[in-house]
């Protein structure tokens, strides 16, 4: 039956930034549908812990900042010793910093790229290792963004970010395809987050964002949900190397 195609009973899910947000709405689906999680995060992950094991899964905390890749080591050695693989990987840690392009800091830029791209690259590549000395067909879902596409403004450090998430995105699945390992990406358009807190507060700026929206609301990280668990599970076996917009329609208009 195609519904058992989306059951990730008895999966270990490694969640980044998974304490609030789109990582947090991720987390709970993949726990919804069966996945035990590892969660990774910065903030307090006592709300996404609490809502996990209430569901009666297994839930790892590992604090760290993942702008710094010396980290990823010491996660692998916890994730892999509380359960002795990762079926599935959400690269959902993220940061914006807005400022115009003719005075945007070096500093800042590095800030950026650090955590939206370097990480995920060597996140991705510590956990596909694991999958493929242990047999591993798995699933790698890392978060773009709609400005994978288009451009935006006061954000360059941000929009190269995430464009590199959608290209590397297509790469990796060239090269890990044939090892069983399937990387996909979401790119989320307007969410209720707090990064984009400022913008919904602007009562002019959000009006013009949700006049662009077709479906004339900001997303929830719980609309997240239904597309990780679809590219987590068995029913996407034959999905590799694609963005799935997850933006209201923005960008059909």
């Amino acid at each position: 039956m195609i519904k058992e195609k989306f059951d990730l009973t008895g999966k270990v899910a490694m969640v980044s930034g998974s304490n609030d947000g789109i990582g947090q709405g991720i987390a709970l689906g993949l726990a919804e549908a069966g996945a035990d999680i590892v969660a990774l995060h910065r903030s307090d992950i006592t709300a996404t812990k609490e809502a996990v094991e209430a569901l009666g899964r297994e839930f790892l905390s590992i604090q760290c900042d993942l702008s710094d890749i010396s980290v990823i080591p010491g996660i692998m050695e916890k994730a892999l010793g509380r359960f002795g693989k990762i079926d599935i990987l959400a690269n959902c840690a993220g940061t914006i910093f807005r400022t115009p392009a003719l005075k945007y800091a070096e500093a800042d830029w590095d800030r950026v790229v650090d955590l939206n791209i370097k990480s995920l690259f060597f996140l991705s590549q510590a956990v596909a290792n694991s999958m493929v000395d242990r047999g591993i067909r798995g699933k790698i879902i890392n978060i773009a963004s709609m400005m994978s596409y288009q451009g935006g403004i006061l954000i360059p450090a941000y929009a190269a970010s995430k464009g590199g998430v959608r290209t590397l995105t297509m790469e990796l699945s060239n090269e890990w395809g044939e090892l069983g390992i399937c990387v996909n990406a979401l790119a989320p358009g307007y969410v209720a987050t707090k990064m984009t807190k400022a913008l919904r507060d602007d009562p002019v700026r959000s009006k013009e964002i949700l006049g662009r929206i077709p479906l004339h609301r900001w997303a929830e990280p719980e609309d997240f949900k239904g597309p990780a668990v679809f590219l987590a599970s068995e029913a996407s076996d034959y999905i590799n190397g694609v963005t799935i917009p997850v933006d209201g329609g923005w960008l059909a208009r």
